[in-house]
Parts: structure tokens; sequence; C-alpha cells
């Protein structure tokens, strides 16, 4: 019996080494009209190959995927669309999104969701892309390729609540789709679950283990598949393989085969397949762009090599513009068959019966020094004629390594293959996040970020303010009075300002003295939390800090990545939005960043942490703007120094004097705390805050900033050890620091931790801005508590010795009479 150009009589596995694959049942979807017949048993789908893998010596080789075999690309696209119509069928008149398993499954995966009409189709990725911002992702235990990256642009196509299509070219045990939607459903909840794919192997065991996961996460999970059957293997297998001889790989021909090129024209604002996702209405431009590209690619053969044979190679996951390409040329009369290259390492042998017949092994083209490539066959099926080798590739691969010795060019022209690469420009992630963001809100104006010199007195590349400007308003309130009111609760505290105090000559000296001290210290924080960042979060962010105690942090974040000091020099944006504890995050401010950002990128930052208040507020308040129809920001706050313990990501724990601490607007950029008060900000407006222009004299945020800028090249060797101590060490949260300020409050009879102020940091700000009741020091004359002492004393203050005060020190509020 011979089906789809494969003779499947006997399989060479099956006949030598005893693997058996057993048919279950088949599927077949009533509305399918494609170039297979009616029903598809196991043995037409898959044949038994190997692989010298220690944990999997089988692989499952498809005869309807176009990955190891060159296949007719209609063959292909007809097994995509029969198994969306088995997913119509699951899923009714419901929209999904449909997800594709890299690498195998990209262009299966892009087939279904043609097929069925898919709002979003995306494709896990492994390629890490500059432009782009990593969402999420999920592992794979039993592959040679491990790691699954999501990266839509926005990430708002991805994560929502419809239903979720996942579909592989294969179900072996179901473990890997069992990862997959357990860390795709903690990330982003779905009700409704379909696990698609060719065929499905899984035993009753596996059936059973399937159905338990399911209740375990409260969700519908439904299989569809073209048929199911089992793999039978035998014992030994592994060993068995792996004493066979080496295979011959990269053919030589007597003569070398040609190489030429072509440089295809695609849209910039049109997605070339589902790396970063393609929506539904991205279709129409796609097949325009598509039919373009082919008339360029059939042009250049008919010039060269008019009447011969063509396969089409996709480029490991760029597998559905070529296969599209593919049957376009079909349609046209060109002999053509598709295929792709892969990552995957299997076991070649040149035995009737085996369907890896031959094989090439190559540099990867895109930058990874270590990394080898496959491509199998490469052949067409009478082994006589000689085919065109079309090779289509995007951009990151188009590399010197392309075409250097032993890289994909040179193996295949040395078998004596004539071979063509058709460079496609691919979409800008950027690009396509921008334009959607406009689509699914035209019309909409934002307000204006401010930016020094007019508002603030940082220079104006150092931050974007997204706040509303207050300065000619007269908020400020005699601060007794003030308080008085906050804690009556007739008015929240931010409704209106303290009157900035200034402190005298002497603690202006000391805040001198304590910056020289610090710089270093400050300087090798702000390093640590910066590279911490950039590990776990990629080059694709944007920082966005709270105003106002996070916005010195963030402009010397930006600036170490900035500086080229022990780094490659990277360049981010940065903003300062408000925060209101009760109140949330500044919703205009989010929609300003999710309308200009991918939401994926956005970095929350801050000063530091005391009892943890702002951590949590700031998760309750991105987690209640996602719940009312706001994109998804990721809700871990970094801070410089995080003696609460309540944050991962940090510059250090200890509770040490950071030197913005010291003082209030005339170390933040002249900026005030912000503001949110309704008779002053209306709809759509960011929350506010007020430039103090007549302290420019007293103004000391950019002397703080240069004096940390400064201190970034004597520590730059210590920069990599101390982060390597911070993510070897266990960062989970503990929430400390809200257990001991719980202590303190019951032993002091304060009414609430609103009034219990923990840290260096925070007991500063009571004394300048509030009124304080008592200071609590751990040691009566610590170094860093210079200032403290003298604000105490200038405030009258009482400062009180606790030897076993969980914090370096903390500062309580005073209960005034209501």
């Amino acid at each position: 019996m011979s089906v789809f150009g494969l003779d499947l009589e006997i399989p060479w596995a099956t006949e030598n080494l005893g693997i058996e694959l057993r048919h279950g049942a088949s599927f077949a979807a009533s509305a399918a009209e494609d170039a297979l017949p009616g029903e598809l048993s196991i043995a037409a789908l898959v044949q038994p190959g190997l692989r010298r893998n220690p944990r999997r010596a089988h692989l499952l080789v498809s005869t309807v995927l176009g990955k190891h075999l060159p296949t007719d690309p209609r063959i292909v696209i007809g097994a995509g669309n029969r198994l969306g119509d088995l997913v119509r069928e699951v899923l009714g008149e419901r929209e999904p999104v449909v997800l594709g398993f890299a690498e195998t499954a990209t262009g299966l995966g892009h087939c279904v969701a043609a097929r069925i009409g898919a709002g979003c189709y995306l494709h896990s990725t492994r390629r890490q892309v500059e432009s782009a911002t990593t969402l999420t992702g999920f592992e794979e235990g039993h592959s040679h390729a491990t790691s699954h990256l999501l990266q839509p642009a926005p990430a708002d196509i991805f994560v929502n609540d419809l239903p979720l299509v996942l579909v592989d070219d294969e179900i072996s045990t179901g473990d890997t789709a069992i990862d997959a939607v357990r860390a795709l459903h903690a990330f982003a909840p779905r009700s409704h679950y379909v696990l698609a794919s060719l065929v499905d192997m899984r035993t009753a065991a596996d059936r059973a283990k399937f159905e338990a996961f399911a209740a375990e996460l409260g969700a519908r999970i439904d299989t569809v598949c073209l048929a199911s059957g089992r793999t039978e293997l035998p014992d030994g297998l592994i060993e068995a393989v792996t004493a066979m001889p080496e295979p011959e790989l990269n053919p030589m021909a007597a003569q070398r085969g040609s190489f030429g090129r072509i440089e295809l024209t695609w849209p910039a604002d049109v997605p070339e397949g589902g790396r970063h996702g393609i929506l539904n209405s991205d279709v129409a431009a796609f097949d325009i762009a598509l039919k373009a590209a082919t008339d360029e690619v059939h042009s250049r053969l008919d010039a060269e090599f008019a009447g011969r044979p063509v396969i089409v190679l996709g480029h490991e996951e760029l597998m559905y513009l070529p296969l599209r390409l593919a049957a376009e040329l079909a349609e046209s009369g060109t002999p053509t068959r598709f295929q792709t290259t892969t990552r995957s390492p299997a076991y070649v042998l040149d035995e009737p019966g085996y369907p890896l017949r031959r094989g090439f092994r190559f540099h990867a083209p895109e930058p990874d020094a270590t990394a080898q490539r496959y491509l199998y066959n490469a052949q067409w099926t009478d082994g006589e004629t000689a085919p065109v080798l079309l090779v289509v590739i995007d951009p990151p691969a188009d590399t010197d390594e392309l075409v250097s010795p032993d890289g994909l060019v040179d193996v295949l022209t040395a078998s004596g293959a004539d071979v063509l690469i058709a460079v496609l420009p691919g979409a800008d992630p950027r690009t396509l996040h921008a334009d959607r963001t406009d689509e699914a809100d035209p019309g909409r104006t934002y307000p204006q970020a401010l930016h020094g010199p007019d508002f603030g007195s940082y220079a104006a590349d150092e931050v974007s303010w997204l706040l509303k400007d207050l300065s000619g308003a007269d908020l400020e309130a005699d601060v007794a009075e003030r308080e008085r009111r906050i804690q009556a609760g007739v008015a929240h505290y931010a409704e209106s300002l303290p009157v900035e105090y200034q402190p005298d000559a002497e603690y202006r000296e000391l805040f001198d003295r304590v910056l020289a001290d610090s710089a270093d210290r400050l300087a090798l924080a702000v390093a640590t939390v910066a590279e911490l960042v950039v590990a776990e979060r990629g080059e694709d962010i944007v920082l966005v800090s709270l105003a106002r105690a996070g916005t010195p942090v963030g402009v010397l974040m930006r600036r170490w990545l900035r500086s080229g000091v022990g780094r490659p020099s990277l360049t981010v944006p940065h903003y300062a939005v408000s925060i209101v504890r009760d109140r949330g995050i500044d919703a205009v401010a989010l929609d300003y960043l999710a309308h200009h950002h991918d939401p994926s990128t956005i970095v929350f930052v801050d000063g530091w942490t005391g009892k943890g208040a702002i951590t949590r507020e700031l998760t309750e308040a991105l987690d209640a703007y996602h719940a009312a129809g706001g994109a998804r920001f990721n809700d871990e706050l970094v801070v410089l120094a995080d003696p609460g313990n309540s944050v991962r990501t940090y510059g250090t724990r200890d509770d040490f004097l950071i030197a913005s601490a010291c003082l209030n607007s005339t170390v933040s950029g002249l900026v005030s705390r912000t503001v949110l008060n309704d008779t002053l900000i209306g709809p759509g407006e960011f929350h506010g805050a007020k430039f103090y222009r007549e302290l420019a004299d007293a103004d000391v945020s950019n002397q703080l900033l240069d004096a940390v800028t400064a201190a970034f090249e004597g520590i730059r060797d210590q920069v990599p050890a101390a982060v390597a101590a911070i993510r070897d060490s266990d960062r989970t949260p503990d929430w400390s620091g809200w257990a001991s300020v719980e202590r303190v409050r019951a032993e002091y009879g304060v009414a609430t931790v609103n009034f219990v102020k923990p840290g260096v940091g925070e007991t500063t700000r009571v004394l300048l801005r509030r009124v304080p009741w008592r200071v609590l020091v751990r040691e009566a004359d610590a170094p860093e508590h210079a200032h403290i002492r003298l604000l105490a004393a200038a405030r009258n203050v009482p400062v009180e010795v606790v030897p076993d005060l969980a914090y370096s020190c903390m500062g309580l509020i005073k209960e005034l009479d209501q």
C-alpha cells in the first residue's frame, strides 16, 4: 500500500526493531473537503522513526505535516482543515484563540486557526526576539528544546477568557499538554480548552491522568484528532538505537549545486506568521501580500529553473507562509512539495520502509554558536528528478552563518542541489502592538506626558511624568490640621498636600555627607536590581516608577542600563505614575501605557518597601484594572531596598539610608507627592502633582543622580556577584516586615498599622510630612540615623531605643483628638 507517496507495507522500524503503531479509531469531520481520503488510519498518518535520545528513542514521522517528509502542500493544508472542522464541531459558534506548539505544529496550528476563523492565532516560539517581550511560557519535558515562549503583540490579543485551542502534531502521553495548560491557566485562567492533534497515542492510563487533571483544574478540556491509536515499544529500544552505527549525514555530489537569493516584499504591518500573533482582521492583508510574494518567486523560478519541480523549505517555526506559498505554486501547475528544517536530531537510515532516508546537519543561521539544525530527505519521491530547493527564511536567519562552511546553503549545494534563498522581511512586533492598540481604541485621545524643565527639574529624557500639572492650585494645608482631617475620615491624604518642610543648613550638610558616604552602596543596589530585571524580563522593558519615591530610582536604573558600564548600553523608556493607598493606581496612566507599549514590558519601580502596603496595593489595583476590561500588567514590584521582605526583585534587603529619603521634593525633581482630588482631576485626566519652581535654589535632585552615576564605574566588578547572590537565594517574600509592624502596633496601642512606618525611609517621611508621635530605633547612635535624630530634635519628637526592633528604626504617627 502507498499513501501520500510513501510505501506503508511494513515499516522498517516495525520489522527490525519491533516498534508497533496500533490503530484505534478514525475521526472524519463532516465538512472536510480536502486532498485526503475519507478515513485515515494511524498507519496512513504516521510512520515509526528513530532518534538517539536517552528519554525517547522513537519518533512518529507524520505523512501529512510536511516536516520531515516532502509533502504535497495541499495535503498538509487539508489535514489542518480537517482538524479545524473537528475543533469547530466541539466549539460550536464560539470564537476561540488558537495556540500552535513550536516548532512542529506552528503551521498546523495556523491552518486550524484559518479554517475556523479564530479571532487570534499565536504559536509558541523558541526564539528570543529582542524587539518582542515574552509574556509567559511553559516547558516540554521530553523534547530536545524544552522552553516554549509566548510573545503576543500586544499581550491582550492572547490574555482573555475566550476558549483556547492548543494544536500539536501528536499527543503521545499528554504530559506536554498538561504542563502547557497548567502554566497557561495559572497565568490567564479560562473555562474551556480544546487540545487538537493529528494523532492521539495516549494509553488508558494517560487518558485517566488527563481526566483527573481536568477535574483538578475545574475547566472543560476536550480533545480531537484525526485518528487515535497506541505505540508499542519493545524492551531495550533505547539501548538498541544507541548501539546502531552513526548515521551518514550531509551527502556529497560530484558537482556542487547553484545558489541564488531573492528579496521578497512584505508589508511591515502584516504579520508573516503567528510568532507575535495574527488576528482574523489580518487575514485579508496576509493573503494579498502572499499573492504578491508568490508572483515574485514564480517569476524567478520561470527565469532560472523553468519546468523544474520545487521543494519549498520553511525554516523551523516559519512554516505557514512557506506552506501557503508552496500551495500557490502547486495550484499554478508547478510540481511542488513542502517541508521544513528542524531542531530535532533524528536517526537517518537509507533503507526501504524507513521514512528518514537521508539527512543534513548544519550550523544554525541565527546567532547561536553551539546549535545544530537538521533537514531530512529534501528530495523528490521518484529519486530521479532533481528539484530546486526554495528556502524561505526571515531576517534573523539571514546571517553569515547561513552561507558559511557547514551552513545550510553549503551542505545543500554540496549535495548537488540548486538552492534559492527567499528572504522574507518580518513584521516588527512593536509596530504590530502600536497598530493593534490603535485599532482597538480608535479616536481616543490621551493626556500629554509632562517633562522637565517645564515640569520638574529632571532632564526631559530622564522621565516622562504621567501627571496633571497642579502647580497653580492651592493644595497645601497646615500639617496638624491636615492630619486631623485625615484621621477623622473626612479627608483622604491624597486630596491635599502637606506644607513642604525645609530642613535647616545643618541638616542639608548632613544630606551631603550621607550622599557621599552611601553613593557606592546606592550605585551597587541600583545596578543589581537593574541587571536582575533585564535578566528575568529581557531587554525590551519600560520602567514605570511609582511617583515620587520611585522616580529617582527609575532614573538611576535607566542611567545604569544606558551607561555601558559593565554591560552593553541599553536605552529604555521611563515614566512616573501615581499610586494612592486605598484608591489604587492611576487608571488613565495605565491606559496611556497600554496604548504606547506592550503591557507585558512594563516594570513597576519603587524606592523601598516598608511593611509592604504598596506591594499589595499595586497587585490589587492592577487586578481591578484588568477585571474592568483593561490590559493585564505584570504586578511584580521592583524596589531598590526591600527591608519589608515583600517583593522578589530588589537591589538589597538591608534597611539602610537611601539618600533620596532624606528630603521631599528637593530630592525628587521638585515634584510634590501625587494628588487625587475630584475637584481638580476630571474623567480622562492623570492624577496630579505640583512643580515647586520656587524651591530651585534648594534642589539637590540632580546632585543625587550625578553622585550615584559617578560611582557606577567603581562598583562594576561587584555587580555580577551581587546579582548571582540574589538569584541563587530564596527570594520568596515572607512579609516579615508586616508582622513586625503588627507587633509594634499592638505593643504601643496604635489604632492602625497605617500609623506605624517601618524603616529608615518611612521614618524620615513621618518626620518630614506627618505629625510624628515618637521614633523607635534599634541603636541609640547608629550613624545612618543621624538625620533622623536631627529631624526628631527639631520637631520635639522623642526617640526610644528598642534593641530587638525588626527594622533599624520605625516612625509612629501621632493620633490626634478628633
